[in-house]
């Protein structure tokens, strides 16, 4: 089995560079803004009393979807390997006196959040460290507090799709080490570590089509429409984009 630490050294690699020029770019594109505004609604689906809650997301980039947040929450907190997302994230939050975002991982972040979410973070772990992180997660919630994951579904028809066509592209958007995690055996880790865990599926075509034309905004949400419909389809849903997954402590669960 390969270090974790070599597979930690090359996604921080490929993030420096991501972070320093294209990302900022693609980001502010209206198709990816509207998906960003999209997991945000997701996210707020999630907090009881969303101007009280404290937020952490794991994996932030470049803030982009927390910020779009911040308006709506107590506090935003987000966390990051690579420092020159962290340094975009909080150019570009300068404004915001809620909003937070530190060079770190999940074995540096302190306190204790209403909600933790990664989107299209935890399949950039390892295998040893995906094993490890739903106990790490644990001890970041309040009591009440819930953890959301967005992550690519190893059973994807896109992916399928998209490695055929369009596979320059597919390797545009993606690391040498990241990969498709399996929804139920991924849930399956956070439920051995005390949770309560649900899976759902997100997407066929949103966020692929986001990724391919970032800016047609139009094509986006006709897309989104379709992927609503779409995802209500039991059978079919286990062959959608992207997984979700939430993931809650019991009452009675004592944290270590």
């Amino acid at each position: 089995m390969e270090d974790s630490g070599d597979v930690v050294e090359r996604e921080l690699r490929y993030h420096e560079k991501l972070y320093s020029g294209f990302a900022q770019q693609h980001f502010a594109r209206p198709a990816v803004r509207a998906l960003r505004a999209h997991m945000v609604s997701r996210l707020l689906r999630l907090l009881p009393d969303a101007r009280s809650a404290r937020v952490l997301s794991l994996g932030c980039g470049i803030g982009d979807t927390e910020i779009l947040l911040a308006p709506y929450v107590r506090e935003v907190h987000g966390v990051d390997l690579s420092p020159a997302a962290i340094r975009q994230a909080r150019q570009d939050a300068a404004g915001l006196a809620n909003a937070r975002f530190f060079e770190g991982s999940l074995d540096s972040v302190e306190g204790q959040f209403d909600l933790v979410f990664g989107i299209f973070f935890l399949h950039h772990l390892p295998d040893a460290m995906l094993a490890a992180a739903p106990s790490k997660i644990a001890r970041m919630l309040a009591t009440g507090g819930c953890f959301y994951a967005l992550d690519p579904n190893r059973f994807r028809l896109s992916g399928a799709v998209g490695s055929l066509v369009v596979p320059h592209l597919m390797r545009k958007y993606q690391t040498a080490d990241e990969r498709e995690l399996d929804p139920l055996r991924t849930a399956g880790l956070f439920r051995t570590a005390g949770f309560d865990a649900r899976v759902g599926y997100y997407d066929f075509l949103s966020s692929p089509l986001a990724g391919l034309f970032p800016g047609w905004r139009r094509g986006y949400l006709a897309a989104r429409m379709w992927d609503d419909f779409l995802i209500g389809i039991p059978l079919l849903q286990r062959i959608g984009s992207n997984f979700e997954l939430v993931a809650s402590l019991p009452p009675a669960a004592v944290k270590a």
